[in-house]
């Protein structure tokens, strides 16, 4: 009877010798050969997040392969430049003319931004052109053909880069040829879809709307920081001031794209508002006033601060910006700085629909209701702002009725300029310290102007100071309507950046 366990030992110990055999034998067949499917001991892993890794592997790949090769250079006219793509999640076209700033265009929305850097101008290109004016007719041409060339040359080198870049990064993490193989092409159909996306989005009326933007390096070392601006404010507005101008002149100088040129027939207004008792303000809109050939300000109220007699001396610069003054009564001006306003010369102040002809324009305005600084008495809210533009609007209405439309009405509060729709073609307002543009349900235009004086007292209550705003309106003089508008702003107390950008309605794209 004990025979019978041995015998069953025996048995076990020779299967499993069998087994390590077979095992052994299989373990070191050739690479080659067919093998037999061996049971997988550990998990496999999440498919999901096997392709996300190689996604991140692949964008990854691509940008270093776009920082590494991705870039041309090309020569532009007289100009030599750099052009490369970059990734970006508005995509558009940026060119850096290195020291003055960057001119944005919106060309297009894609992954993928276009970034020219103006690197040089080159000096032989140039006397070439200056002694032989008559190349200056075919230069339009040849520049397109650079350009088109230089793109070109981009893309080949942009697909390369961002094959090899994926692929190179591929193999380095997984060390694997197809792998390696499959980023490359992932990255290839990346590159392609983004492409695809940039031409079905591809908008060449972009230049019609440039944005520009610079800096003033120098302007620290001439203004001071901005605890000395406090005690040498009379050189900083100079500076601010000086500043407008330059950039004014730049902006007129190197804008040699297809925009609205207005002709010297057109009427042109500068929009201002809310200066809150900015000193600087009256150089800035000086300035502004002799650079673009203003014909009439207009401002859209808040000049003063808290109203009060003491500060109506602050409006004394008025009558010598250059320009006629037309006004109407902010929620910060009182009624005796609008009494103070209506006895100086060139200044013309709208109050209860009164209606005036300047320069050409019709103008229609109605003071703000409201004066909060004053705490004895109980505002009237949005209730009193819609009675305003209700009698503004009835104004409008027996103007045109008598055979004088408006142009143009003014209101302070946006609530008040609303109650105007489909009663004039433009109507101008202040009141949130940004800037607003927007065609209204029955076809008015509302545009709402920053704040001219870089909310005032207030400029330094925030993180950074408010940007100081105004615009420059064309007006076509036989029709009378808006033809463009330039948005001009500055970088607020203590900052030197600029920035002017150029609006077209629809309907008005040459």
């Amino acid at each position: 009877m004990a025979r019978a366990p041995v015998a069953a030992t025996a048995t076990v110990r020779r299967t499993a010798a069998r087994a390590g055999r077979a095992l052994h034998a299989l373990a070191r067949r050739r690479p080659g050969r067919r093998r037999s499917p061996v049971p997988e001991l550990a998990a496999r892993q999440n498919p999901y997040a096997r392709a996300l890794g190689l996604l991140c592997v692949v964008l990854l790949g691509a940008w270093l392969g776009l920082l590494a090769v991705g870039d041309v250079r090309v020569p532009v006219g007289p100009m030599n430049t750099t052009m490369t793509l970059r990734p970006s999640l508005t995509g558009g076209t940026k060119i850096n003319i290195s020291p003055l700033g960057a001119l944005e265009l919106r060309s297009h929305e894609a992954p993928l931004r276009l970034d020219v850097d103006v690197d040089r101008l080159d000096p032989e290109r140039s006397q070439a052109l200056v002694e032989h004016p008559e190349r200056l007719a075919g230069l339009q041409d040849e520049v397109v053909r650079d350009v088109e060339h230089g793109t070109l040359d981009l893309a080949v080198r942009s697909c390369i880069a961002v094959v090899s870049g994926a692929a190179a990064l591929g193999l380095a993490v997984y060390r694997r040829p197809r792998r390696a193989l499959a980023a490359g092409g992932l990255a290839l159909c990346l590159l392609a879809a983004s492409g695809a996306t940039a031409f079905a989005t591809w908008n060449p009326k972009s230049v019609l709307e440039p944005k520009y933007s610079g800096l003033l390096a120098s302007a620290p070392s001439l203004v001071g920081d901005a605890r000395s601006i406090v005690s040498e404010f009379d050189v900083y507005q100079k500076e601010l001031a000086r500043l407008v101008t330059n950039v004014t002149k730049l902006y007129d100088v190197t804008s040699t794209l297809p925009v609205y040129r207005p002709d010297p027939t057109t009427i042109r207004v500068l929009h201002v508002s809310d200066i809150h008792l900015n000193p600087a303000s009256w150089k800035i809109i000086a300035s502004l006033v002799e650079q673009y050939a203003i014909d009439v300000i207009v401002d859209s109220g808040d000049t003063m601060d808290h109203g009060s007699a003491a500060e109506n001396g602050f409006l004394d610069p008025i009558p010598d910006l250059g320009a006629p003054y037309v006004w109407v009564r902010g929620n910060h001006d009182s009624r005796e700085t609008q009494r103070y306003l209506e006895r100086l010369k060139n200044v013309h102040v709208l109050d209860d629909g009164r209606a005036a002809t300047v320069a050409g324009l019709r103008f229609a305005g109605i003071g703000d209701p409201q004066f909060t600084p004053d705490r004895a008495v109980a505002t009237g809210g949005d209730a009193a702002e819609g009675l305003a533009g209700a009698r503004l609007a009835s104004a409008l209405r027996d103007q045109r009725a008598a055979g004088t439309p408006v142009d143009i009405a003014v209101a302070h509060e946006p609530l008040a300029a609303r109650g105007t729709d489909g009663e004039v073609p433009l109507v101008l307002a202040g009141h949130l310290h940004h800037e607003e543009m927007e065609v209204m349900k029955y076809g008015t235009r509302l545009r709402v102007e920053g704040s001219t004086g870089g909310s005032g007292l207030r400029a330094v209550e925030g993180r950074y100071p408010d940007p100081i705003e105004a615009s420059v309106l064309y007006f076509d003089r036989d029709t009378r309507r808006l033809q463009a508008w330039d948005e001009i702003k500055l970088g607020g107390l203590g900052l030197t950046t600029a920035e002017i950008s150029r609006h077209l309605p629809e309907g008005n794209r040459p």
